[in-house]
């Protein structure tokens, strides 16, 4: 089971187990479990790195006060045997709700001095609330041991620990918060925004041997995570990076700290503090001596997703340095107060960017004055509008405003990113398309159409200090048009055939070949078939030809990019080679838009990374393993966990089955279709049955009728009366039976055959898997990674040449008819009403409502 089915899995149990507590809650317990149960691990392997034997283990106990002491110096805290996660599962019905309450009251004594900051007070959310789970310490027992039972499978072991251990706590994050509300915002940041903030900090800092990130409201620490995350792609060790986190809520503040821990970051590098960053700044005091030891700590980059327009207490606070420069934030909305703590704390070449609601890029008062002092102090580096409905809990629209401490330019970057999502539920979602094109725009600081614009100062001074995004870029579509001369003569405007420009440069003589002048503004359609000459062209066959033969030896690329290299390929940072090597493909290759081409190459790249992941952690044996597969169903009211045949690690049976055992495949769907073809045969032969035996029943009914043991044993008398030469009628009810008969036996053996022979062709597939040579295992992941992507990428040109289709048509059929054709054809329909008209009946009143209609219609007042 690879991690997304094994996140899968859990989220799906979890959110079944929770019953009727609210997913707010409840994740503090699955995730507090999945956090022990690590720390449990953690130590685990630990001491038998230090040699520790098995018994060893087992005397484990607080009063060793010399193994304690050695072990908390080493991980920062101790656990005794009786207390680790795997004791707890070991002890199945002899487990109780106190084993956990003593444990974690245990963990709490035994941190190491040097890791109470890091360690106090982290499972107090989950040890108050465990009386939740349950209306008795019984209830609460099983509730717990479901649980436990539910996340033993998480791996902790191994190269990639973290990755699937994070990918499962990021997954049941998102998912909860999806079922949250409101409430999802004090916790989450959508990934795809948080991995789009992170792209554009990492571009900023790839350069720095040692960085230091801070959040200023962490939530879940998913944002700083992410930012980590791609800013370790740009450095050699990823132990230079340093992690700064402030959360209010106490729950919260726990979340941040487990998924820091969990990610494999030395403790050295985590800083947290669990309190109000508007009331005290922080970071940097010691939380003993606050006021002697303040120090302002200033960061490579600072990231937040605060609280939207929440309000504050701003008493005395004009002296604060954070605010001083600027002014404070109106007490009915801290959004500013948020924005300028973050500026204050980030370096002279620092970063930082913040996600705030649309409203403050425009709102007067107090707010006007700081916007106007921020643009005049050269702080606002650029503004990017999100769509709406994109944060779980509100459907407002969002910016993230980029700012940076100094900069060379003096312009800001508008970016209107609020039209390219795609729907996820609910929600809008961002795509992977969408996320690098922004970046890249940000990094390249380029204005294009409809989508982005750099914009001096002193234009923003014209508008006093508005930022409002549809001020600086018109995102908004063309309105459709319509051609007075056109819609009289007929033939296409000139100026509409004018908006296929972009196409008709690219495919000189396109146009003349197409299109006829009628006179200066108005032209007409030369040809019939209007694909074929199009797609014939000699500058669209040049055009093909040019993007066939920049991308001939893609396929040939990939191959020595993913399967050559897969044991030593960099796979957080491959992604990134392979859309730089189709962008420079696609440099001088007109029309098509290299952010679909990278989306074509994302979509297929989660299965590829996964199947990466597996191999390079359990080596390239993996891939002819097959796994049990395992389904949930139900059983006497209870969800059951069975097997339900096989399924590969990495080799999709389906593939393997279209590859290898074509023959067989095609027995089976043979006689699926004929199984198919005797469904329709059964209605033929209900379309013979008298009127009135349709009418007393449905067809279902009378199927039904047909395969019940009367019938069957009438269609078997007729049978015997044939034996005996006895005639019967072609079309007689009696013919009808027995030709039903003989199709329900048909179909009847043609099912016990396809469900034989699908147990042997997946039973023989599963074989062959584990039998796969190298050089087998090699053709069928070139099957499944690379030859989707190729047929992908290979469309590009067809889906071009078939807009411009569309388009060219779209313009043909949209003069075709006339306004003296519409007139004619009313005219016509006037004539054909008056003459049913005379030939209406009716009283007095009747016929004089008629005379006025026929007034109307010759047009007299």
């Amino acid at each position: 089971m690879n991690k997304q089915q094994l996140a899968a899995k859990i989220w799906e149990s979890a959110n079944q187990m929770r019953s009727k507590i609210e997913a707010n809650e409840y994740k503090d317990y699955i995730l507090g479990f999945i956090f022990y149960k690590y720390l449990s691990e953690t130590e685990l392997q630990f001491l038998k790195k230090e040699d520790y034997t098995s018994a060893d283990i087992k005397e484990l106990k607080e009063e060793d006060i010399e193994s304690v002491e050695h072990i908390k110096t080493n991980i920062g805290y101790f656990i005794a045997y009786e207390n680790l996660f795997s004791t707890w599962l070991n002890k199945g019905k002899d487990f109780d709700v106190a084993n956990v309450r003593d444990a974690l009251s245990a963990f709490s004594r035994l941190i190491s001095p040097k890791h109470k900051k890091l360690f106090d007070g982290i499972f107090d959310t989950l040890q108050t609330g465990l009386s939740k789970l349950g209306d008795s310490a019984a209830s609460q027992t099983k509730a717990i041991s479901d649980l436990l039972h539910l996340i033993k499978d998480i791996p902790m072991d191994g190269k990639q620990d973290y990755d699937v251990l994070g990918f499962i706590y990021e997954y049941l994050i998102e998912k909860f918060a999806a079922n949250a509300g409101k409430k999802a915002g004090e916790f989450y940041t959508p990934n795809e925004v948080s991995v789009l903030i992170s792209e554009i900090i990492a571009d900023h800092l790839k350069d720095r041997k040692e960085i230091q990130i801070y959040d200023s409201t962490s939530g879940s620490g998913s944002l700083l995570i992410n930012i980590g995350n791609s800013v370790a792609k740009h450095i050699d060790d990823k132990n230079n990076i340093k992690y700064y986190a402030q959360e209010l809520k106490q729950n919260t503040y726990n979340l941040t700290r487990m998924n820091l821990v969990m990610r494999g970051i030395l403790a050295n590098n985590i800083v947290t503090r669990n309190g109000d960053t508007l009331e005290e700044d922080w970071p940097y005091f010691d939380e003993n001596d606050p006021i002697h030891s303040y120090n302002a700590l200033y960061v490579d980059a600072v990231v937040s997703n605060p609280p939207y327009s929440q309000k504050w207490d701003s008493s005395h606070k004009e002296a604060d340095p954070r605010y001083a420069r600027f002014g404070l934030a109106p007490k009915a909305k801290a959004d500013y107060a948020f924005l300028l703590h973050d500026l204050y704390h980030i370096k002279p070449d620092g970063i930082m960017a913040i996600v705030l609601p649309h409203g403050v890029l425009f709102r007067g008062g107090e707010e006007s004055a700081i916007r106007q002092k921020l643009i005049e102090s050269n702080h606002i580096d650029a503004i990017i509008g999100l769509p709406k409905n994109i944060f779980f809990g509100t459907n407002i629209s969002t910016t993230i405003i980029i700012l940076k401490q100094k900069r060379a330019n003096n312009d800001v970057l508008f970016i209107d990113a609020s039209k390219g999502f795609i729907k996820d539920g609910k929600n809008n979602k961002l795509r992977a398309s969408d996320i690098k094109k922004i970046a890249d725009t940000i990094r390249d600081r380029v204005s294009l159409s409809k989508y982005s614009q750099l914009v001096e100062r002193d234009t923003i001074r014209l508008n006093e200090y508005n930022l409002n995004i549809p001020r600086y870029v018109d995102s908004s579509e063309n309105p459709e048009i319509w051609d007075i001369y056109a819609s009289m003569f007929g033939g296409i405007p000139e100026n509409e055939i004018d908006a296929l420009a972009n196409y008709l440069e690219a495919f000189p003589g396109l146009r003349e070949t197409l299109f006829e002048k009628n006179n200066e503004v108005n032209a007409k359609l030369k040809v019939n078939d209007i694909n074929k000459a199009i797609t014939t062209h000699k500058s669209v066959l040049g055009f093909v030809t040019k993007f066939g033969t920049s991308f001939k030896d893609i396929g040939s690329y990939l191959k020595d990019e993913l399967l050559t290299n897969c044991l030593t390929v960099k796979i957080n940072r491959e992604k990134t080679i392979l859309s730089n090597a189709i962008f420079q493909r696609l440099e001088n290759i007109d029309l098509i838009d290299k952010y679909e081409a990278y989306q074509l190459l994302s979509d297929k790249w989660d299965v590829i990374k996964v199947d990466l992941e597996i191999i390079q952690t359990e080596g390239f044996e993996a891939t002819t393993i097959v796994d049990p597969n395992m389904v949930i169903k139900k059983k006497n009211g209870k969800d059951v966990e069975e097997q339900q045949g096989w399924k590969g690690r990495i080799m999709p049976f389906e593939l393997i089955q279209e590859t290898y055992f074509q023959k067989e495949l095609k027995s089976i769907q043979d006689k699926e279709n004929r199984v198919l073809e005797i469904a329709s045969e059964y209605e033929e032969q209900l379309d013979k049955l008298a009127e009135d035996d349709k009418e007393s029943q449905t067809v279902n009914e009378t199927q039904d009728a047909f395969v019940n043991a009367e019938v069957i044993k009438e269609a078997k008398r007729i049978r015997a009366e044939i034996k005996k030469k006895v005639l019967i009628e072609k079309d007689s009810l009696e013919a009808i039976l027995l030709n039903v008969d003989e199709l329900i036996t048909e179909e009847k053996a043609l099912k016990a055959k396809i469900k034989v022979e699908n147990i042997t062709l997946h039973n023989n597939t599963k074989t062959y898997i584990e039998n796969l040579s190298e050089e087998q295992v090699l053709n069928v992941l070139e099957l499944k990674w690379i030859s989707p992507v190729v047929t992908s990428f290979n469309s590009l040109p067809t889906i071009i040449i078939n807009n411009l289709t569309n388009k060219v048509q779209v313009l043909a059929d949209k003069y075709k008819t006339t306004y003296a054709d519409v007139a004619i054809e009313i005219n016509q329909a006037e004539e054909i009403l008056k003459t049913l008209l005379d030939d209406l009946q009716g009283n007095e009143f009747d016929l004089q409502g008629l005379n006025e209609l026929k007034a109307l219609l010759h047009g007299e007042a």
